[in-house]
């Protein structure tokens, strides 16, 4: 099987790295101004999300086209923009499941930036087990009232948006009581606590409800059917952390590039054998993890949403970067703990980079939810 792009697709990967290469920042984006300011240069070239419909403001661009985009993006080490789970979860699940009202009301300020979302999934009791969602929506007339507690929900402090699974009908089976509803950040009875992780930042947070009314016309998808919505929107999570998010191929090149420099006594890390064994074994398993992607790729194709195959992405993407910023750790050794810009400290941010990947084995469901839904809905054993 011949996996490589067309003629005319690597033309277009040719446009995109050109126009990257012309708008890129010229320092490193390291604040949340600076980050804006990029997603509104992705949007104002047409480029925030190519492959969402044009009604919307997308390009209607092809996925393959989507995903040269983002390879291209990872090349250089650039974000998406400001609205990450916007872009990668709360506008799919809007394309697929969502009203024409709702499409035309929230989808375009998502691709520009204007609104910011987050996804209000986990909880303190439940984990990484959403159908024990606990946090309720009751009807009242034409509102529902939302009542809860959500924990881990990354940018919910810059939100204006939360893509939120409450538990609508408690008399239901759990998988058959849940709802999607789309609530206003800034609503009365909405608290946000950021929570300091150990990489310094604070994306991470909790989100308390306190009877916060939303309208009933902000339910996303069928009353009780939540469960499909969230499975669609975690597949699309998945996909989003494994290709986009996790930036294997990035960690991966920075690395070749530690192993190149010269240390002060003239040696080479790349001309340690060891060394060398262990990059081609994390350039195998990077190639890999490209190849498993076009399953996706080809599903996504027949118009198909992302399948269990998202979850072998996300898998692997974040354990294979967890490995890697570890053997840098090695390679540069007691430097690693110094914080970018001090005196002595490595270039590549290391330090937060190795507390971070950490982060990522957990968000969008743990690896051991991924070895799960692997296990389950692929190889066909038996449920856990």
């Amino acid at each position: 099987m011949d996996f490589s792009f067309t003629p005319a697709q690597e033309d277009f990967r040719a446009e995109v790295r050109a126009w990257l290469e012309a708008n890129r920042p010229a320092a490193d984006i390291g604040d949340w101004p600076s980050l804006r300011e990029w997603h509104r240069t992705l949007h104002d070239g047409g480029w925030a999300a190519i492959a969402w419909p044009r009604e919307y403001g997308g390009r209607g661009a092809a996925l393959a086209d989507q995903i040269i985009f983002n390879q291209e993006l990872a090349r250089l080490g650039l974000p998406i923009g400001c609205n990450p789970l916007g872009i990668i979860m709360a506008g799919p699940a809007l394309i697929q499941w969502g009203t024409d009202e709702q499409k035309r009301r929230f989808i375009p300020p998502i691709l520009s930036g204007d609104e910011i979302w987050c996804e209000g999934l986990s909880e303190p009791g439940t984990g990484s087990d959403l159908a024990a969602i606990e946090t309720r929506a009751t009807a009242d007339g034409e509102f529902l009232i939302v009542n809860g507690h959500k924990v881990w929900t990354t940018l919910a402090h810059r939100a204006d948006y939360c893509q939120l699974f409450v538990r609508i009908n408690p008399a239901a089976p759990r998988h058959r009581g849940l709802g999607c509803v789309l609530v206003d950040m800034h609503s009365a009875g909405v608290t946000v606590r950021p929570l300091r992780q150990m990489s310094g930042d604070s994306e991470f947070n909790e989100i308390f409800f306190d009877d916060v009314r939303v309208p009933r016309a902000n339910l996303l998808g069928p009353a009780d059917g939540g469960w499909a919505v969230l499975m669609s929107t975690l597949m699309h999570e998945r996909i989003g952390i494994g290709e986009t998010i996790g930036g294997v191929d990035r960690t991966l090149a920075d690395l070749v590039e530690l192993a190149r420099i010269e240390a002060p006594d003239g040696s080479r890390m790349k001309n340690d054998p060891a060394v060398r064994n262990q990059l081609a074994q994390f350039a195998i398993e990077a190639a890999a993890r490209r190849y498993n992607g076009m399953r996706s790729l080809t599903r996504r194709l027949k118009g198909q949403p992302p399948g269990p195959e998202a979850s072998v992405s996300k898998l692997v993407a974040t354990e294979l970067t967890q490995r890697m910023v570890r053997a840098a750790a090695t390679m540069i050794g007691l430097y690693t703990v110094l914080d970018a810009g001090s005196p002595f400290a490595p270039d590549g941010d290391w330090a937060r980079r190795i507390l971070r990947a950490e982060s990522l084995t957990i968000a969008g469901g743990t690896s051991a939810v991924q070895r799960n839904m692997i296990g389950e809905r692929m190889l066909g054993l038996p449920r856990n």
